[in-house]
């Protein structure tokens, strides 16, 4: 009769003893996320990223329409919509084609 054993478990080894491989794929992947997540965090928040917000009572113009004449760009009405589907010629579809006479 034979019998069969699963390699490690029952062959008197303890775990500390097992001989597990493939822990140096997972050191990298964290280490490059690690590093990722640090890069990120100091793009975001780097003394070089710092809002420059400027008080209202700084500001040349108050609307576009200013700030594009002071450059030099003749702003204009924009032309009316077309609407989007043009009325279908004929009678409506409440009126009957060919009317009836009682």
């Amino acid at each position: 009769m034979m019998t069969i054993q699963a390699h490690g478990i029952s062959d008197g080894r303890s775990i500390k003893h097992r001989n597990r491989h493939g822990g140096t794929p997972l050191l990298i992947a964290a280490l490059v996320a690690i590093i990722g997540v640090l890069g990120m965090l100091m793009v975001d928040h780097g003394p070089w990223s710092k809002p420059k917000v400027q008080p209202a009572a700084s500001a040349n113009y108050s609307t576009t329409g200013e700030a594009a004449r002071a450059a030099g760009a003749k702003v204009m009405p924009t032309e009316p919509k077309t609407p989007i589907e043009p009325d279908p010629p004929g009678p409506k579809p409440a009126q009957p084609a060919n009317p009836s006479t009682p």
